[in-house]
Order: structure tokens, then sequence, then C-alpha cells
């Protein structure tokens, strides 16, 4: 019962969140091509400045690799470093144009200069009022996905079908922020205002057809519905759709915290045991 109240109470705070940053990042503007080789973010989940690169993403329906960075963290940051020269985020890495690029308006700006041919849209230009607004955003999500959690590493980096305004794709990818889990992230923004709504209630009655040809009809004709979150694991073959089901399936399969209280837990009791056996 405690869990299903945090959960949800978690969910409001990342529609706050989505508020908060004007709902950019759930429609699309153009549908980019997808590059040969696919473009690399070091990213952290809960920074407003990565979340500007993300919403530009997905306004491009640009897929991206993600190596989490959160604070803490130890398995990609001393790499972000090597490549760029500091630890400083978002960092992207466009290897078809031999691109290493920091600060978030130069890259929104570069995404939709080499991948959409056009100068970046008034919705999605830097604000002055923006990075107050963005750090509030942050915090209504309660700054989750910004510090690393002890975990168990991923060989294979996992898939996450997700668009950025999405509050229930956001709870996911800030808990594999947290465990540094990366993944390729496969934005399936909303291609047409009739798609506006929660995947069961959208804002046009009746059956979803999506666009003949888009992203999303792709995506329908594999699954037979749109809705993300949808993970997929290669290291473990499973596939799910829901994110309360997909933040339990992260806990228990990467999660080390729990693992490590059961041994704390299995190390005292043995100790206590072997106390009293002593004469």
């Amino acid at each position: 019962m405690a869990k299903a109240l945090m959960f949800n109470l978690n969910v409001l705070g990342s529609v706050a969140t989505s508020s908060l940053s004007a709902w950019r990042g759930c429609l699309l503007v153009k549908p980019a091509a997808q590059p040969e080789q696919p473009l690399v973010l070091y990213d952290i989940e809960a920074c407003p400045y990565c979340r500007r690169v993300r919403e530009a993403l997905t306004a491009l329906h640009l897929d991206v690799e993600i190596r989490p960075c959160p604070k803490g963290g130890r398995r990609y940051r001393a790499e972000a470093e090597a490549v760029g020269g500091k630890q400083q985020f978002p960092l992207l890495i466009d290897h078809n144009t031999n691109t290493v690029m920091y600060e978030s308006s130069d890259i929104v700006a570069y995404l939709f200069r080499e991948y959409a041919r056009r100068s970046v849209p008034k919705y999605y230009r830097c604000r002055i009022y923006h990075p107050v607004m963005g750090s509030m955003a942050s915090m209504a999500s309660g700054l989750r996905g910004l510090r690393a959690r002890v975990a168990k590493p991923a060989a294979l980096p996992l898939h996450l079908w997700s668009f950025e305004g999405s509050p229930f794709s956001r709870l996911v990818r800030e808990r594999l922020c947290e465990l540094e889990i990366s993944y390729t992230l496969h934005n399936l923004g909303k291609e047409h205002w009739s798609e506006i709504g929660p995947a069961k209630q959208r804002i046009k009655p009746g059956p979803y057809t999506p666009i003949p040809g888009g992203k999303r009809d792709g995506f329908f004709k594999l699954h037979g519905r749109v809705q993300v979150p949808y993970l997929e694991d290669p290291n473990t073959g499973e596939s799910l759709f829901e994110s309360a089901r997909i933040l339990r399936y992260l806990d228990r399969e990467y999660g080390a915290q729990d693992q490590e209280k059961r041994n704390r837990i299995f190390h005292r009791n043995t100790l206590n045991q072997n106390l009293k056996s002593e004469p």
C-alpha cells in the first residue's frame, strides 16, 4: 500500500515536471533520419540542461545512446572526461560528424541544424527564465535521477522506448540513471495533436490509428499498441510495458541495495550464532 502511494506521488511529481517544462519533448517537430552511427549523450536525468537536449531529440525522433553520469557515479564519468576533457553535462558525441559538444543551447541548435536542416523553433529556444523553471521542474520530481545508487552493472545496454515529456517514462529514466545503466533511448514522440493524452484515453475518441509510415506506426505493427515506457533487456530477454512493472524489474535485476541488506543481515545472524555457540 505504501509503495503504491509513493509511486502515485512520484507520478504526480513527474506530471509537475512536465508542466513546468511546458510539455516540451512531447510532439514531433520534424522526423529526422537516424544517423549511420548512433548519437551518444552523457547525461544526468535530473539536470535541467540535459533535459533540454532530450526534448530536442524527442522533437526530431532521434534515437540516442544514453550513458548516465549521476553525481557519485563511477561508470561513465571518467569516460566522459576522457572524451571531452571535463566532467560537464550534457555532453554530446556525434561520430558521424566528429563532433564533441557541451552546452545545451549549442547542442540543441546543432541537432536542429544538422538533422532537421532548420533553425531552432521558438518553442525550443532558450529563454532567460528557463534555468529557473528547469530547476523547479527537477525539484518537482524530488531530484530523482541525480545521484548514483549501488547497483549491479548490465553487460549489454538496455533499450527504452520513451518520449521526454511522458511522466511515466521519466520515472524509468530516473531509475536507469541512478543505477548507471546505459541504454538506447528510442524517442517515440506524438506525431499529431490527436495523439495527445494517455495511451488508453487519447483526446481523439475511437480506436487509435498511427500515421502510416511513421515511427509510431512501426511500433504499432510490432506490438499492437503504442504505449510508453516500453523496456527491452537483451541481458535477460525481458520485455515490459508499464512503468511500475519496469521499476520493480530494474530494482530486482540490477539494484544491489536489497542484496547488500540481506548480506549484512546474514553476516550479523551468522556472527550471533557463532557467539552463542562459543563456550
